[in-house]
């Protein structure tokens, strides 16, 4: 297995070269920031990326930018990604351009060589391999208002303002017909059944005003 490595820290690059060639993999290149991670893949098309989120010269998100760089230009190329914490909307931004080939993991996780090379394997192998505790925040984190369309919740705005379906209508220049059906949208992916009967829309205002107030 080829693979190319990006992590700016000399210790920590030095280390994962180590162990991935104990693994008997490949290590085709190992470089310090975005720019010449593109480089590098350019010219050694890997068959694995491992890359730190934050590099020069910001140290900031270059690292994860250049990762979704190459899931665009390559989509098959499995990608690795290393990060000093828990940064869920880094994992998010990862994980919404692929289902398979990725991981996101804690650098911590390196420490425990054996369960690191067994995720660098899987996602090689086209699997995914996420920290438990990137998983765990990204669970506590959902939010069913992330689920509505800009018009549902501006529907949900309104509806929260006490408008009627006629009212809402009015404001949004829509029928009455197409503001049920947004409606209907908004209970069902606030997971509001139809078993609440007309304490629906109260809990969709509900949910929208806690929201807010988060």
């Amino acid at each position: 297995m080829r693979v190319v490595v990006a992590e700016d820290s000399v210790l920590l690059r030095e280390g994962l070269v180590r162990l991935l060639t104990a693994a008997d993999m490949q290590v085709v290149a190992a470089v310090e920031d975005a720019e010449a991670l593109l480089r590098a893949v350019d010219l050694h098309e890997p068959d694995l990326v491992v890359t730190d989120v934050r590099m020069p010269p910001t140290h900031t998100d270059e690292g994860l930018r250049a990762a979704l760089v190459l899931r665009r230009q390559r989509p098959s190329l499995p990608l690795l990604v290393l990060s000093q914490y828990v940064e869920e909307r880094y994992a998010t931004r990862l994980l919404s351009t692929a289902t398979t080939g990725v991981g996101y993991l804690l650098k911590e996780r390196i420490a425990d060589v054996t369960d690191f090379i067994v995720a660098v394997r899987r996602v090689a192998a086209g699997g995914t391999a996420l920290d438990p505790e990137v998983v765990a925040q990204l669970l506590i984190r959902e939010d069913p208002l992330n689920r509505l369309t800009p018009r549902e919740r501006e529907v949900l705005r309104l509806m929260a303002e006490g408008r009627s379906n006629a009212g809402i209508g009015a404001a949004l220049v829509l029928s009455e017909g197409a503001v049920g059906k947004h409606i209907g949208n908004i209970f069902s992916k606030l997971d509001l059944s139809s078993d609440d009967g007309d304490h629906r829309r109260v809990l969709a205002v509900l949910r929208f005003l806690d929201g807010v107030r988060v």
